[in-house]
């Protein structure tokens, strides 16, 4: 049996599920709602739309930031919202060996891959496979053998599955049919727990659970060594401002952390991201070994929801993920799936959201990898 790499996302929201077009590989936006909660999400991309949440008052707000129309989406040079891959973040030179072979895959980022090429996973129309207007609606994309350059044909699927009262989960599957290949799938949602219109997240308190990073070059690569945090910008293992020490970094947060990641299947707390003025929390578990925090340094006068302008800082991305050009460093953990290997995987992910109305509703986000 293939070997699996699964990722599921429990999101503590409530929903009810809207229709599905009739047509499976036909773009659509599906709308997920129960109670004070929705969420938005389209089979291009298999992106997340929106996030509505209530803050302290009871007032709901998006708190995820992206698009009124696909069309935009489709011209996003962000990723807003979508899942990335086969390969999330960047592969050096793109290129990597595997068994002895050179692939050479399809630049984006200079001479460089970028969160799987110029037409990744988030960039293409999924189908839609199943539905149950009560439980889930699954999404599938077929990734052929030489796709973007890398090896092997591979099915992948995400569902959105209703669990139980106010949980929402994501499953994504990997499953390689030919050959072995780098996987590292990973959610690209952009937070600003004030609303995604609120502006910068400077005032937003954010605690790390890691105590090194993977340094890069000026191509945002990794160097290959790995360094503690302490005593520099990125420490974060004590919960503080966003700004506290943003200033002391030439271009804001774009790197990847060693979590204290014990490889035994169970979850750990990663993140904790908090906003007081609104009174919304969010927290983050995984069992993956990395998480990119980006504080979406590249979005500059881009035009989003409701005719908003979106700005660079105005929201945060928590990545769980594999390391970065892990593919060229056999140091860092493998990102390699292969055919025949039935074993469990090592990207797990949880996020919870509080939101702080009248009637506290936590949402709880579980990707987990098998």
């Amino acid at each position: 049996m293939a070997k699996i790499q699964e990722i599921c996302l429990f999101l503590l929201l409530a929903f009810s599920i809207g229709r599905v077009s009739e047509a499976r590989s036909a773009i659509g936006v599906y709308e997920l709602k129960k109670g004070n909660f929705s969420v938005k999400l389209t089979n291009y991309g298999a992106i997340v739309v929106s996030v509505f949440l209530p803050d302290r008052n009871g007032k709901l707000d998006d708190v995820v930031l992206g698009f009124d129309s696909i069309e935009d989406y489709k011209n996003d040079t962000a990723y807003f919202g979508a899942i990335v891959g086969r390969v999330a973040n960047r592969i050096k030179g793109a290129q990597f060996i595997l068994n002895g072979k050179k692939y050479k895959l399809v630049p984006n980022e200079g001479n460089n891959m970028f969160h799987g090429g110029p037409k990744g996973f988030s960039d293409v129309v999924w189908q839609v496979e199943s539905y149950n207007t009560d439980s889930h609606i699954t999404f599938t994309y077929n990734s052929t053998n030489g796709e973007e350059g890398f090896p092997g044909d591979l099915r992948v699927s995400v569902t959105y599955m209703l669990i139980n009262t106010n949980q929402f989960s994501i499953i994504m599957r990997a499953t390689p049919l030919s050959k072995a290949t780098p996987v590292n799938l990973a959610s690209h949602t952009y937070w600003n727990l004030a609303g995604h219109s609120s502006g910068d997240v400077f005032s937003h308190q954010v605690q790390l659970l890691a105590d090194k990073i993977t340094p890069v070059d000026n191509e945002l690569i990794p160097t290959g060594d790995i360094l503690p945090v302490k005593g520099t910008p990125y420490d974060f293992l004590h919960i503080r401002e966003v700004k506290s020490k943003f200033y002391e970094l030439p271009n804001g947060y774009d790197i990847n952390y060693v979590l204290k990641y014990e490889g035994d299947g169970h979850f750990h707390k990663a993140a904790v991201v908090y906003e007081s003025k609104s009174g919304r929390k969010m927290e983050l578990w995984t069992n993956q070994p990395g998480l990119q925090f980006y504080t979406s340094n590249l979005i500059e006068t881009v035009k989003g929801k409701g005719g908003v302008t979106y700005n660079n800082y105005d929201a945060i991305c928590l990545e769980t993920q594999g390391f970065p050009d892990a593919v060229n460093h056999p140091h860092f953990p493998s990102q390699i799936v292969k055919p025949g290997e039935s074993s469990r995987g090592k990207d797990c992910h949880l996020q919870s959201l509080e939101g702080a109305g009248d009637d506290k509703t936590r949402a709880k986000i579980v990707i987990q990898g098998i």
